[in-house]
């Protein structure tokens, strides 16, 4: 697998974990906007979701993804044993610290900036309690 195949599927594994921890606001935002649910059952459903046990079930879902997304891109790679895995330490301490990372800036990024600004386009009282304030 070349270079630049294997960056985009580790990109697909990154953007698809970022959207998996945000589907607490992310359902909300999308039904408000499609006309779907009123705002205020919006914002209860995103309260219930982001400060009920969703959120770290969803945050745990995430890790075990990326986990399962690292696999097989060292699988890919023939990584398949362990004494391939110690002779590529750094290889791999260094993808998955890079990974973990990036899938963190994405998630901030699209949680706490894209998510809250289409919230509050779209009627959702999250103005008061966002970051920039």
């Amino acid at each position: 697998m070349s270079a630049e195949k294997e960056a985009r599927s580790m990109w697909k594994w990154i953007l698809s974990s970022a959207v998996l921890a945000s589907m607490c606001c992310f359902p909300s935002v999308l039904l408000v906007g499609l006309g779907l649910m009123t705002v205020s059952a919006g914002d209860a459903l995103s309260n219930d979701l982001y400060f009920g046990p969703a959120r770290w079930i969803l945050y745990g879902l995430t890790v075990l993804f990326l986990g399962f997304g690292l696999y097989r891109h060292f699988t890919n790679q023939g990584i398949c044993t362990l004494d391939q895995a110690k002779r590529e330490r750094k290889r791999i301490v260094n993808t998955a610290i890079l990974v973990l990372f990036s899938s963190y800036a994405v998630y901030l990024i699209w949680n706490y900036i894209i998510l809250e600004l289409a919230g509050i386009a779209v009627g959702l009282p999250w103005e008061d309690s966002a970051f920039w304030r």
